[in-house]
């Protein structure tokens, strides 16, 4: 993997050294043939899977329905909440704003590049709390299962790690390694994703304009406040690790702030409209009136006095659910060193985004704007 920091540090606490030397020692092995018993364990999960990796309201909703019962398991909550920001991004391409900038087809390949990335995640981390779940059931370690899901040894170092010395720290961000890690070469450096997808104009403007946010909802006096980030560097697998241990921190740091956007998500059933959060600036009907004079509507997360608010459909009304080929094989992991980011950098994040999302809202409003106008010159 080759050296991830200017300075790595020349030692590790007692908690990583430990992993170090389990990772060091770990060779890549085929597991032996299931029992009976196991392999009744593994088609379970696997089917349990499949029938929740329908959509992305559908994985949403069984991240949260698993963390609620085993909220010892960070990442599942963060999952939910950056799933939450996946699916709102799949409706804005049908929204009323992408689809001034965006051509069918681009919106439509920038959908299966967001759709492919979920699906894949869920496939892959779903299992992993499913088979927690059986080992705390049977009493049993069966971390051993692990690799009948195709799943990183890396994360079976570190389940097995979680199942004896109970770190959520340790278990959230080698969950956000190893998924980021798990999509790099399927997803971000997928030869039709880059050419469809990253090569695109499009997907540079939306770099620009500062879309790539990720909003964490929560009411506070008597009103609905975001916090998150932005992520602008999309395809460095580096960026999107800090990025995710980043909002692991905005999301954790407060244990107010987390049961206030914990309410929220529970109250708040997940349909991929940003009518959930913003009610007064988005709506899941479209009110605009076709061929109606396109005029600024939002000044400062304010609609102007009389003006019709954003359409943000609900996702399944969006999009249709998606047929996906198997999961291409292969594991990421190659190198110890990526414990390294499991080191605490002692940062503070304040998350604060409501500002910064807001004048994005603005810069992309005018762009749908000034398009349509040399539309309309040409």
């Amino acid at each position: 993997m080759g050296k991830l920091f200017k300075n790595e540090p020349s030692s590790l606490p007692q908690s990583l050294k430990r992993i170090k030397k389990e990772l060091r020692a770990k060779s890549k092995k085929f597991p032996q043939t299931p029992s009976l018993n196991e392999k009744k364990i593994i088609e379970k999960i696997q089917l349990q899977t499949q029938e929740l990796n329908v959509n992305n309201v559908t994985r949403t909703k069984a991240y949260l329905d698993f963390y609620l019962k085993h909220p010892e398991i960070h990442w599942a909550f963060l999952g939910h909440m950056v799933s939450r920001n996946g699916g709102w991004n799949m409706t804005d391409l049908k929204g009323g704003l992408l689809t001034r900038l965006l051509s069918r087809t681009e919106a439509l390949n920038f959908f299966n590049f967001l759709e492919r990335g979920n699906w894949l995640i869920f496939q892959d981390a779903y299992p992993q709390f499913l088979l927690y779940e059986e080992s705390l059931r049977s009493g049993k370690n069966l971390f051993y299962l692990l690799p009948f899901f195709h799943v990183s040894q890396f994360m079976e170092t570190i389940w097995n790690d979680f199942w004896y010395y109970h770190d959520p720290s340790i278990l959230t961000i080698s969950l956000v390694i190893n998924e980021q890690s798990y999509l790099e070469k399927r997803v971000i450096h997928h030869p039709t994703f880059k050419k469809e997808v990253f090569d695109s104009l499009e997907f540079m403007l939306q770099d620009i304009l500062s879309m790539n946010h990720i909003l964490f909802p929560f009411t506070s006096s008597g009103r609905v406040q975001l916090i998150g980030e932005t992520l602008h560097h999309f395809q460095s697998l580096h960026e999107r690790i800090l990025l995710g241990k980043r909002l692991y921190k905005i999301l954790y740091a407060d244990q107010k702030r987390l049961q206030q956007v914990l309410q929220w998500a529970k109250q708040t059933p997940h349909t991929g409209s940003r009518k959930d959060y913003w009610p007064n600036i988005f709506n899941s009907i479209e009110e605009v009136v076709p061929g109606t004079e396109l005029k600024r509507r939002l000044k400062g997360c304010q609609l102007t006095p009389g003006a019709y608010r954003f359409y943000s459909p609900y996702l399944t009304v969006a999009w249709k659910n998606q047929t996906h080929e198997a999961a291409e094989l292969g594991d990421w992991y190659k190198s110890w060193k990526v414990v390294y980011y499991l080191l605490d950098d002692q940062k503070t994040e304040n998350g604060e985004i409501e500002n910064d999302y807001c004048k994005s809202l603005e810069r992309l409003e005018l762009a749908a704007i000034a398009k349509k106008a040399v539309s309309l010159l040409g």
